[in-house]
């Protein structure tokens, strides 16, 4: 499915990482895998650190430093937005909703639409769209857009093929009009009958957490993990991507009547390096116009990767400078989509840590 926005922008973009760095090699100390091999396996994927919440922190404190900081250094006023989407997969409660939980912590005004959307590794995409068709809204000049999720509180530290790439962030998007005529292009695409590919099986209505759904089991090849962990099949997702992503891609240079060369940057949702290089090998790019850093430096957050790979690998230039770019996201549901837009000129585009 296609889709046109017209006079929309991103006016700044802020992303929040826990302080909390946790290396690859202190990973290993609980794999039952011998050390020469997951040494390999840190060489290939590019491994290295990540970064993990403390127990107990949540998707609504991430949020709410991130927030906290904006309105301190008068970035942004709590008054000047008319709409709070938050995109996340661990949400603080069942109910009510974590954006209305956010609203509540800051004493944000009462004529505020708040929002949570399920999703993930797509999610900014996602995020991004909803914003756009909420500023056609008269009442709505500004949208915050939160992509944020904690997920290696769900993930096995025993399971080497999940545990080492997850990583926990929060990344804020201040969305508004473009007096501009800007024109921005985008995609999506979902394939329900993929689901079980990235899974936490236990912990919703289907299979409510349990003792026996918190029992460490052998998954094969020396890993452990409970059914209230995430669950993912790596090779389907490798094979995935190769295959839907380039098309993906291809589809929306086609129909924006754009050129693969036009493009300055690629920023994509960030697996791992070994999975984006490929995937810059196959469209033929140079790895300079796909940053692939991210998960060896703070690991996989879910669809926070592609503003955490912006924040990183552009930062201040940003503020100065003005690129054409893909975004592309693709992963857990199946889902994957992609936006060609104009990016710069913001106000800010930066990291902090949670600490």
């Amino acid at each position: 499915m296609n889709f046109k926005f017209r006079h929309k922008r991103i006016t700044g973009i802020l992303a929040v990482v826990p302080a909390r760095e946790q290396s690859f090699v202190e990973d290993m100390k609980n794999f039952n895998f011998p050390v020469a091999r997951s040494l390999k396996l840190k060489e290939v994927m590019g491994y290295d650190k990540h970064r993990i919440v403390e127990p107990g922190v949540c998707v609504s404190d991430l949020a709410v430093a991130g927030l906290e900081h904006l309105f301190k250094n008068d970035l942004l006023h709590p008054d000047e937005f008319d709409a709070l989407i938050l995109i996340t997969q661990s949400p603080d409660y069942f109910m009510p909703p974590t954006s209305n939980v956010i609203q509540g912590r800051l004493n944000l005004k009462h004529d505020l639409l708040c929002l949570d959307i399920n999703q993930g590794c797509a999610g900014f995409i996602i995020g991004l769209m909803q914003a756009f068709s909420l500023l056609e809204q008269e009442s709505i000049r500004k949208v915050v857009l939160i992509n944020a999720d904690v997920l290696s509180r769900k993930t096995s530290p025993k399971d080497r093929n999940s545990y080492p790439l997850i990583g926990d962030a929060a990344a804020i998007t201040v969305v508004e009009r473009d007096p501009m005529d800007s024109i921005i292009h985008a995609n999506l695409k979902m394939d329900g009958t993929r689901n079980n590919v990235l899974l936490i099986p236990a912990g919703g209505f289907r299979l409510p957490s349990s003792p026996a759904t918190a029992v460490l089991e052998d998954v094969g090849d020396n890993n452990f993990r409970a059914k209230d962990h995430l669950r993912m099949d790596g090779s389907a997702v490798f094979n995935f991507v190769q295959a839907e992503v380039p098309r993906m891609i291809d589809d929306l240079l086609k129909y924006a009547g754009a050129a693969m060369d036009e493009m300055d940057y690629f920023f994509c949702h960030q697996p791992n390096r070994f999975m984006l290089q490929k995937l810059a090998d196959k469209m033929r790019l140079p790895y300079s116009k796909m940053p692939s850093n991210v998960v060896e430096r703070f690991g996989n957050s879910s669809g926070v990767t592609i503003p955490l790979t912006i924040t990183s690998n552009v930062g201040d230039r940003l503020v100065h400078e003005q690129f054409r770019v893909c975004l592309a996201g693709y992963g857990v549901g199946l889902t994957w989509g992609s936006m060609l837009l104009d990016l710069g000129k913001v106000k800010f585009n930066t990291l902090i840590e949670y600490k």
